[in-house]
């Protein structure tokens, strides 16, 4: 006979967990003594089950195998909600494991219980309480499988504290073998057919075609057929941005460069992308066709409801059509290739501005050119991102981690402490906002007790920028959005980190070169300066790329 707290351990070392993020909690304590004796599986104790659950996110986000992360009952598994739903709207596999009071005996009432599975319904692929010790290999088993299929998503299972105690003779089950399946070959060939038929195709790149086989294929088209491509802010990376038929990245809603480049198809080819996503294009009846490749079928909504319809595999799908078709020298990218052209000189005429505080396009220029090709940077969600989007290089598939999905803040640090684990010999930078890094900041402590090589960049504004940038945009007065910070370097130091403060544009470039070259966790203090955003992301944009 097994404990059944032991079983759970056991199946999740089958599953080849390394880590599991948490904070544990006293209906815990079962499994932690299970955890404790496990030599595959290492406990990453955090600060907050938020972190740990961003943390766990994104090893499902690098590694496609799904990331654990542990909390109590009650508020500890109201602490995972925001995580669960990153983990679910972003497509990363993500397992949430939290307790709860004994189901069938509790001597404290209504302590601190909440229906945390019912809670968790809206925002996991799959959530369970698991009633009976003989249960736990096959729900460890489903939520696996469910997490991990396409589209990844998150998990939960709720361990009760009696049932984490009880004895059980089951034993874990072990992964099956399975493959996604092909693509039809008959829509293959439908799409092929209007592909070769169009006039100006063009390939939309999104957070599902972010696979390293899809991008080896899709590059492989491109370079047979010279077909322009762009991408979503999730899809960055997937090709080489440098590539010459790379048309930009729809990071504005609309009016921008990239978005003459899309007006000026017939034909889209929108690939790994789902409706979660900010839209790069809206469909309106009569306008361009378009051919939708993604493991899912579309979901239907007024801007969104592609002709046809390649469903399975991506890279399979993308190498299909590659086989198959026939360069049609009619196709005429010029207008798209000339919107770019137009982009890369507007980008530019930004360059060189040395201001202090930092400029955003000069921020964004010093970053790309101190990370190395496969160096990882960790977006939080504010103003800033939509400059990087823009203006920022993408080399390598997942080598800029952004969220365009839930957008949420706090997600910049942790996500970049785990890119940092994964792949200890890249260079890793968190870039977030004053705000957004305050929101999981005490995981310094975290990254400081593991030891990760790490820069933390906070571009500090002393307010929620994004916020302002769109009350300034809606004609608002600048009211209600504005504190104060604490003295950044003191505070990274009292983590035992080093702390640096930018004093002028060219320190700005000594830092990070410094950081890039320094072991240890390094935070740097940036002033910035927003004050041309609504004038060049809302006007000067806009009116230049009419002019295409």
């Amino acid at each position: 006979m097994t404990k059944a707290s032991d079983l759970f351990i056991q199946c999740l070392e089958d599953e080849g967990v390394e880590y599991i993020f948490g904070v544990p909690g006293e209906e815990n304590l079962d499994f932690l003594d299970s955890l404790s004796r496990s030599t595959k599986i290492k406990l990453i104790l955090t600060r907050h089950e938020q972190g740990a659950g961003f943390m766990a996110a994104t090893y499902g986000r690098h590694t496609g195998k799904t990331g654990v992360c542990l909390a109590t009952l009650g508020p500890g598994a109201t602490n995972f909600v925001t995580a669960g739903a990153y983990a679910q709207l972003g497509g990363m596999p993500m397992m949430m494991i939290t307790g709860q009071k004994p189901i069938k005996k509790s001597k404290q009432g209504r302590f601190q219980i909440l229906d945390v599975v019912a809670m968790m319904g809206p925002i996991t692929k799959y959530t369970h309480q698991l009633a009976s010790a003989d249960n736990i290999p096959s729900r460890v088993r489903e939520a696996m499988r469910l997490a991990e299929e396409e589209k990844p998503g998150a998990v939960h299972l709720e361990l009760p504290e009696d049932i984490a105690d009880e004895q059980t003779d089951s034993i874990p089950i072990p992964r099956s073998i399975a493959r996604r399946p092909s693509a039809d070959p008959k829509a293959v060939a439908a799409a092929v057919e209007k592909i070769q038929a169009a006039k100006a195709p063009v390939l939309v790149i999104g957070a599902g075609a972010n696979r390293t086989m899809t991008s080896k294929m899709l590059l492989e088209l491109v370079e047979k057929t010279g077909i322009p491509f762009l991408t979503t802010q999730l899809g960055k990376g997937v090709i080489d941005e440098r590539h010459p038929k790379f048309v930009g990245c729809a990071a504005l809603s609309a009016g921008d460069f990239v978005h003459r480049a899309v007006e000026a198809s017939d034909c889209i080819v929108n690939i790994g992308h789902d409706v979660i996503e900010k839209p790069p294009f809206f469909m309106r009846p009569g306008g361009p066709h378009v051919i939708h490749i993604s493991s899912k079928s579309a979901e239907v909504d007024p801007v969104y409801f592609p002709q046809i319809e390649v469903i399975g595999d991506i890279a399979n799908a993308i190498w299909q059509i590659k086989e198959t078709i026939t360069v049609n020298p009619a196709w005429d990218s010029g207008v798209m290739l000339k919107a770019r052209a137009a982009e890369v000189a507007h980008t530019a005429s930004l360059s060189g501005d040395q201001r202090f505080p930092i400029y955003p396009p000069h921020l964004v220029e010093q970053v790309r050119g101190a990370m190395p090709d496969d160096g990882i940077i960790c977006l939080d969600n504010g103003v800033y991102k939509i400059w990087f989007a823009r203006g920022y290089t993408a080399y390598k598939p997942n080598t800029v981690l952004l969220d365009n999905a839930l957008a949420t803040m706090g997600a910049g640090l942790p996500s970049a402490m785990m890119s940092s684990m994964v792949y200890p010999d890249r260079k890793v930078m968190a870039i977030c906002g004053d705000g957004g890094f305050m929101m999981n900041s005490q995981e310094m402590e975290t990254a400081v007790r593991l030891k990760l090589n790490l820069t933390v960049l906070i571009l500090n504004d002393n307010s929620y920028g994004m916020i302002r940038w769109k009350q300034a945009n809606m004609g608002f007065k600048d009211w209600g959005l504005t504190y104060g910070n604490p003295d950044f370097v003191k505070y990274a130091e009292s983590y035992g980190a080093f702390g640096h403060r930018v004093e002028s544009a060219a320190h700005l470039d000594q830092l990070l070169k410094h950081t890039m070259a320094t072991p240890g966790v390094h935070l740097i203090d940036c002033p910035v300066d927003y004050s041309d955003n609504d004038r060049i992301l809302n006007h000067d944009i806009k009116e230049l790329a009419k002019a295409v």
